[in-house]
């Protein structure tokens, strides 16, 4: 069906996140809403090579496709549908415990991989409404937290799919990143945890490093961090902060989606998840990364005074 789409379009000036570098600057703000009683609770996004094909997982076991009409570097508006995510056998997942979709990637075959927790595991769609097939597989999935299972999903350059679970179980134990390539699977990959952060996207970008998403949580509301990485056989290098905010500042951002834009700038999208409350919204949120180097200041010259 054809969501019905509301747009609130934030038309301040452009936020810029200068707290550290390189910086993020803020180029479109929209609050996505529909009477489906389907719609909510997104919480993995991907979007193409040029920004415009767009894809969504929401809590209920709904995928959201479609495009984004854009005008210069702002999101203007879009087209987008909603389907039910299907089990092997065609029928539509009910409930919490298997249609609990959290994380995705494209599949570099025009279908999606789709990530679940409740009962952890990667499922393949070739279409929307299709039947689901196995996606790729961990033996350590089974030993998952309850409700804390694989958050984030991703499809490295090489193929490579990387799925990271929220928790990593302990406050100063890292997260666990598990790298599938055919049959093979493996856990030795492993990402700093950085204070009460938990993760919630990640995704590879056109330079290759892998960005992820994360968020913190206290009664005023929602944190937001981004962090980079480099990936370096079975390290993680080069890591960098690229966003940080206050509690409450925009909402619980859960999903992130990297792309190049035509002046050759990495673009962040990122989607939140509103858990169906009428006091949160699904907000879709664009950055650009600016990676130039700042000039320092040149010193004023010190002024002398005569005896």
């Amino acid at each position: 069906m054809m969501l019905r789409l509301f747009l609130a379009l934030i038309l301040a000036s452009p936020t810029v996140c200068a707290a550290a570098q390189p910086r993020l600057v803020e180029l479109s703000r929209l609050v996505l809403t529909d009477p489906d009683p389907r719609f909510g609770g997104l919480s993995g996004i991907e979007l193409d090579a040029d920004g415009t094909r767009i894809a969504m997982v929401g809590d209920k076991g709904i995928l959201v496709t479609g495009r984004l009409k854009r005008q210069g570097d702002r999101i203007t508006g879009a087209e987008l549908h909603i389907a039910d995510l299907h089990d092997k056998h065609g029928k539509v997942l009910k409930g919490g415990f298997l249609a609990d979709a959290e994380g995705l990637a494209f599949d570099g075959q025009g279908g999606f991989l789709v990530s679940f927790e409740g009962l952890h595991r990667i499922k393949r769609y070739a279409a929307p409404d299709a039947p689901s097939r196995n996606g790729p597989r961990c033996p350590q999935f089974r030993r998952l937290q309850k409700n804390s299972g694989l958050e984030a999903l991703a499809r490295a350059p090489d193929g490579t799919v990387y799925a990271i679970p929220e928790r990593s179980g302990r406050w100063k134990r890292p997260f666990p990143v598990y790298r599938m390539r055919g049959r093979r699977c493996d856990a030795r990959l492993r990402i700093p945890r950085r204070g009460t952060f938990l993760v919630t996207g990640a995704d590879f970008g056109p330079d290759g490093m892998l960005y992820i998403v994360e968020r913190s949580f206290q009664l005023i509301g929602f944190a937001t961090r981004i962090r980079r990485f480099a990936v370096r056989g079975n390290r993680i290098a080069d890591e960098e902060v690229l966003m940080e905010t206050g509690h409450g500042a925009i909402g619980n951002l859960e999903g992130i989606a990297v792309w190049r834009d035509p002046a050759g700038s990495i673009r962040l999208t990122l989607v939140s998840d509103d858990n169906f409350s009428f006091f949160q919204r699904t907000l879709l949120i664009e950055f650009r990364v600016d990676d130039a180097p700042r000039l320092r200041p040149r010193p004023r010259p010190s002024r002398s005074t005569a005896d």
